[in-house]
Parts: structure tokens; sequence; C-alpha cells
């Protein structure tokens, strides 16, 4: 036997020790996913606090936003863990505050630079400007496909983080950027893969121009999170998080981190989604909660989440992941209000409370923005017209319905197209922007940048003719099963009656024009604005408007023209559409 030969066989017992020796199990490592949603290019505080529960079966207004602050709240929340990801699910750009918009959303892609996004879901607001300026923003560059000159105060370098656009489809089948991404975090045996899939809501469609979309489609949302999370997972993802830009209502408690009463359009996609995802962060709705949905239904054991809007808050996600067996072993989230150092809002001055963590200012990020709201600042402030009380549109739930300021803005596109024949103006409740009413100063004044916080889209007017037949089929697809409830807004001289109790098709039963019933058979020149002329909000019989005529004016100097009359502007009187059957109708 040889010298070799002995040294194996002394080798095997060595080697039969070593292979009964159990490797020690990984510890979980921890993942922290900083998420935001529906920014809307809010540089600026906005103008209404957040109710926020007081800890003691009260409440409490709390000053919030402005996305130097976020910036601080974010730094914060990234500071808790060794290993994070930040993230917005959609509407980053688009309805924006007056110095993000008269620059077309360059300072907030550049302030979101410098905060570290990673990864933004495309929204329906991402399409505001058509599907060439959101390349231009994606990529950078001074190309103009806007009426508003692009690289005003700098030449715009583009987006550092990542668009996903997983169900938007081209009509080749391709998606029109990028719908996944995988990033690994930590080293060796610890090492963790986190796969990403971000969407917008499959009525995107009904949602913007169409022609800006230039033949995008959009696929339902749970259909295709059920064909890319399992591809994630075969290419190593240790955790799927969904960036989706669809989201719900929870009602009974201010309570920002929770979850009562959850409703909305967000259920029926996660009871078809995949249990491969781990996490949704949420948005749209505007509404703030963090839900575990196995609460719901236990068979979908989801994580929820949406902060709200306008970077008033930050939703704090920790994801433990077991390394070993590659799957997300627990996780929690909580919402973290924005407050800043105090601010003023349409009902006076809210100062910070010591019941919530108040943030600095990041300096870096306020001396970036603060050259674009200089910039704008003449325009906002510049005088734009008088009214003698303030309008409004009522919040949450009531908000399907225009109130008085839906009717001022349809009196005043009513105004601006006479010349084109109209006899009707209707406005979409849901295109009437914040904050959700007009008010004067003490001399009745309004400025161009309130006026703009209304009509922020710059949409055009258009007249068409209907049939009287068509006009109450237009008004019928407010209240379908095709999108949430919305009563359109008309002008004056015109009215409408809705029984909700009645079948869906069956529910306007009565219209009238200056009094005198509307003829079935009769034309009428109708005014909206391009967005609905094109179908949006599915009132789809818009687009059967015929003798189509494009006005010169805009909806937003429609409505600064409208202003200037003195004395100024008396309040629509809010009796031209009754309603039975909806509890969150209050006109009056």
């Amino acid at each position: 036997m040889t010298a070799r030969t002995l040294i194996a066989l002394a080798a095997i017992p060595l080697l039969a020790a070593c292979a009964t020796v159990p490797r020690q199990p990984l510890a979980p490592v921890e993942v922290g996913i900083i998420a935001i949603n529906d920014f809307h290019g809010s540089l600026e505080p906005p103008r209404s606090a957040q109710r926020q529960p007081d800890g003691q079966g009260g409440e409490v207004l709390v000053p919030a936003g402005g996305v130097a602050y976020l910036a601080s709240a974010i730094d914060a929340a990234r500071a808790k863990y060794r290993h994070t990801l930040t993230v917005s699910a959609g509407d980053m750009i688009g309805g924006s505050q007056l110095a993000s918009a008269l620059f077309l959303d360059e300072p907030t892609i550049g302030a979101m630079n410098r905060i570290g996004m990673e990864f933004n879901a495309v929204g329906n607001h991402e399409f505001d400007r058509g599907r060439d300026e959101l390349e231009r923003i994606r990529k950078g560059g001074c190309e103009k496909h806007t009426t508003r000159e692009p690289c005003l105060l700098e030449r715009f370098a583009g987006a550092n983080f990542q668009f996903l656009a997983a169900n938007t489809i081209d009509p080749d089948g391709s998606t029109i950027m990028p719908g996944t991404a995988l990033r690994s975090l930590g080293e060796g045996r610890n090492k963790v893969t986190v796969g990403l899939i971000g969407l917008t809501l499959k009525e995107t469609a009904d949602l913007t121009s169409r022609e800006g979309l230039r033949g995008a489609s959009f696929a339902d949302e749970a259909e295709t999170v059920n064909r890319l999370a399992p591809q994630l997972r075969a290419q190593g993802a240790d955790a799927v998080v969904v960036l989706l830009h669809q989201g719900g209502y929870t009602s009974g408690n201010l309570d920002p981190s929770s979850c009562s009463n959850l409703t909305g359009e967000i259920r029926n996609i996660l009871d078809r989604m995949t249990t491969e995802v781990d996490v949704v962060v949420s948005g749209h709705t505007h509404w703030s909660y963090v839900c575990d949905y196995a609460t719901i239904n236990p068979a979908k054991p989801f994580l929820l989440t949406s902060a709200g809007v306008y970077g008033a808050m930050v939703t704090d996600i920790a994801l433990q992941i077991d390394p070993g067996a590659d799957r997300v072993v627990g996780k929690r989230a909580r919402n973290v209000i924005v407050q800043n150092d105090g601010m003023t809002t349409m009902r006076g001055r809210v100062e910070p409370t010591a019941l919530f963590p108040r943030f600095a200012p990041r300096a870096d990020v306020a001396e970036y923005v603060g050259r674009y709201i200089k910039a704008a600042k003449s325009e906002i402030e510049r005088p734009a017209g008088r009214i003698a009380e303030r309008v409004s549109r009522p919040g949450g739930e009531a908000g399907r319905h225009g109130g008085t300021l839906g009717l001022l803005v349809a009196d005043a596109q009513l105004a601006a197209t006479k010349s084109a024949g109209a006899q009707i103006a209707l406005m979409n409740a849901f295109g009437v922007r914040s904050p959700f009413n007009l008010t004067p100063d003490a001399q009745g004044r309004l400025t161009y940048g309130q006026l703009y916080s209304v009509q922020p889209f710059t949409n055009q007017l258009v007249t068409g003719t209907l049939t009287g037949v068509e006009l109450k089929a237009v008004l019928e697809e407010g209240f379908d099963a095709n999108q949430p409830l919305q009563y359109l807004s008309p002008s004056a001289g015109f009215t409408y009656s809705v029984d909700l109790t009645r079948p869906v098709g069956q529910r306007i039963t009565a219209m009238t024009l200056n009094g005198k019933p509307i003829d079935s058979a009769a034309d009428y020149r109708i005014t909206v604005n391009n967005f609905l002329a094109g179908g949006g909000d599915s009132f789809a019989t818009f687009t059967k408007m015929r003798d189509k005529v494009v006005a010169r004016p805009t909806d937003i100097e429609a409505l600064e023209a409208w202003l200037q009359a003195d004395p100024p502007r008396a309040a629509p009187r809010d009796d031209r559409v009754t309603a039975i059957g909806d509890p969150t109708f209050t006109p009056g």
C-alpha cells in the first residue's frame, strides 16, 4: 500500500465527519422599503394640513409636506436599515404645483434624483403630456413636445431612477419601458434579492389623452403580476414587491397606519393576485393605510400600503428575508407623517405639534427647488380675477360631485365657447383639483396660483354636437360600472336629475335646458375639455360629438377670463343637479 493510499484512506473519516456537521442557519436579512405615492410635483407644502389622531380620542392638525422635508424624512427612515430601497407607486409628476408644472416637472425629477429615488411605477398622470414628453422626462434633454419651453433654468438631465410600466403595452405587444427589476442587497451567503413590478391601473387610457398615448393600451393588473412574479422568483428574487398605481379607501379611523373597512378596486386586484407577491405599494386614491390583507382574505397574505398624497407621508416598510429559504419570513409597515416647521393653510396657520416627529428641510434639496419656486413666484402671485365668495368642491367620496367650484368652471367654459354655438358646458368633477376651494382675499381677489391649483392640466376646450339621446347617454356613463361614480358639473341653464336606486342605464330621470325638457331627437352644442372629448373618465359617448370646434382659450384661460367681471362673480347656486340614493351627495 502506497503512502498516497494511506493518506487517502486516513482522510475518509475526516470527510465523513465534515459531511455530518450541519451548516449554521442564517439570520434573516432586514430590508427597508421606503415608499411614497402620488407626489404630484409638490415642491412646497400643500395648503391643507393632515388630520391625525391625538392619542386621546380626538384629533390634531399637523403641518406636513414639502419636498425638502420629505427628503429628511426619507433619510431618517433609511438610517434605520443597513439595506434599503426607495420607491414610488406612480403620479410622481402631473397635476403638479405651479412651481413644478411651469417647468414641465423638471424640478420634481431633479429633487427626486437628489433624494435618491430608485424606482417609480408609471401612473396615469405620468402620461398627461404624452409619451414623447414622458420619454424626455426619463432620459433628459431639451426637445420640445408641449406648448411650454423645456430647460428654462438648467439643461435637464433626466431621471437617475428607473420608471417601470409592466402593463403598458404597445400595439406590437411589447411594454413601452421595462416592467420589472431585480435588486440584490448584501454579500455572500447573506445576499438577498428583491424583485419589483411596476404598473398602473388598467383604466389609464380613460384618464388621459388617447392621442398622447400613441396606441398604448393597459393590461389587467392582476393578470400582469401573476405572469411576471413567477419569472422574478425564477430569476432569484427572494421577495417580490409590486408598485401599483391603483388603491382603495378606508373609513372609521384617522390612524394612517390602520386599515378599517377597506374598499375600492384594489380589493378585486389583490383577491386575484398570486401569493408569490409579498408587498403591494399602492396609490391613485390619495388615501393612507397599512393593511395586513390576510385579515381581509386569509388566502392572500399581502402587506398593502399607501402613503396618501403630496409627499405628506412616507411609508416605512421592513422585510425580514431568510437568505437560506429564499423567502420573506416577516414584514411590517407604518406611515410616518412628514411634519414640517409649520405652514399657512386655507384655514389659517398650523404650527407643529410635539405629538409627532418634526423634520428639518434638507439643505441641498431646499436650495435646488428654491430656485424654481423663486422663478415661478411672480406668476403664482399674479392677480387673476375676483369672486364675491368662496366656491368649493366636497372632499372624500363626496368629491364625485363638483360642488360650486365645478359649476363655476363649467360656466367659464360655456362663456368661452359661445362663439362656437355652445349651449351647455360639462365639467368632470375629478378634473377639479386641489385645493377643493377658491377662497378670495378681503377684496375678492384671486391669484393665478389659486386658479392653477384648480385647473392644472391646460386642457383645450372642444365644442361639438350631440343629440338629446346622446346627451342622456353621456350623463348615464357617470353612474355605470366602468368607473367610480362621477357627476358632470353643468353650466347655468342646464339641469338634470339622478336616481341611483334605478338600474344602470336608467338613472338619469330628467334633463332641462333653460327650463325646457331636453328633446331626444334635437341637436345640442356641448362644450367639454379635450380630455373628456377623447372619452376620458369612461365618458365614451363624447367621442361621438360631431362638427367639433377646438376653442383658442385653454380651460384655465377661460376661467381667468370669466373672473374678470366687475362686480365680482357671485358663487353659482348648487341646485343644477338633484340626486336620489347617494348619501355622499351634499349640494347647497
